[in-house]
């Protein structure tokens, strides 16, 4: 607890931070992301004239609100739609749903699974061994993912009236991979225009962007600790057809990223989020916050 307070204390942007947060309920949504941004990126946010990328995602919180987007994010209820567009066979099989962990039917669970938050991003536990899960341990995080929402921390409004529920997946992996390539489309209405690829994240974690025509790509951002691999990532044997679902699910959408696996040559769909990073961080070089945030045209509200 001590250490913890003294953390803040020495940090005073922390500690900043930490008070938004806390009182965040004062604030409407746009004072309360101009305090977020300023304190993160260390200079004022325009909401008037947005520019650069993270400028106007702030700018699509608040303005761009359609009425399917909170279904869009809900790691459940996504399923059923992009199913309706795509198809049923590019879906993770869903073994369960559940309103609390106690509910958690285990038996009913094989030897690998996952679970998952559905209000939230990065709220998901691995279990490779049914044997070895710890229940205990997991009910903890759990207890700690529906405490949070990126609407509380972050005013992603799409989140906002999410049910908090729990859902097992099955467990996916490619042969000979210790674990899964994440490709994400960035889309600007309805055009993929660059695919982020992270690999390793349990370990080091790198990331690199490649155009449609998969050429690498010079920039990298919106994780502070971002790096780009060095070995080139190979060209996913079904990548036309990744292009052709991320255009699908991004149709009509002014900035929207695309979520998709190649697991075993097959394509599967992962999430879809319309705030990357929040819409804090940063591109390096510098120039490709302006290049990037070019590309999304605002509606007009």
């Amino acid at each position: 607890m001590f250490k913890k307070v003294y953390t803040k204390i020495r940090s005073p942007r922390n500690f900043l931070f930490g008070l938004l947060r806390r009182f965040g309920f004062l604030f409407s949504d746009s004072v309360y992301i101009k305090l977020q941004y300023r304190l993160e990126n260390r200079t004022k946010l325009c909401l008037r004239e947005p520019k650069i990328f993270t400028e106007k995602i702030q700018w699509l919180k608040l303005h761009d609100r359609k009425p399917e987007y909170p279904m869009m994010v809900d790691k459940y209820a996504v399923k059923e739609y992009v199913a309706s567009l795509i198809g049923e066979e590019y879906i993770i099989p869903t073994l369960g749903v559940w309103n609390r962990f106690e509910d958690i039917d285990f038996s009913i669970l094989p030897d690998k699974f996952v679970l998952k938050a559905t209000h939230s991003s990065h709220a998901s536990i691995i279990c490779k061994d049914k044997r070895a899960f710890n229940c205990a341990d997991a009910k903890i995080k759990f207890k700690k993912f529906f405490k949070d929402n990126p609407y509380k921390g972050y005013r992603e409004w799409a989140y906002k009236n999410v049910k908090p529920r729990i859902i097992a997946e099955q467990f996916m992996e490619n042969k000979g991979d210790r674990e899964l390539t994440d490709y994400k489309f960035f889309c600007f209405n309805g055009e993929p225009r660059y695919c982020q690829v992270i690999r390793d994240r349990s370990g080091s974690e790198t990331i690199d962007f490649y155009d449609v025509n998969w050429v690498h790509q010079e920039f990298v951002g919106l994780n502070p600790v971002a790096r780009l691999g060095r070995n080139p990532v190979a060209r996913p044997k079904e990548y036309d057809k990744m292009l052709e679902i991320a255009a699908k699910l991004s149709q009509g959408i002014p900035f929207v990223r695309i979520d998709l696996y190649d697991i075993n040559d097959n394509v599967y769909f992962g999430e879809i989020t319309f705030y990357p990073g929040a819409g804090l961080g940063a591109f390096t070089p510098a120039e490709w916050n302006r290049k990037l945030g070019d590309m999304i045209q605002l509606p007009n509200v």
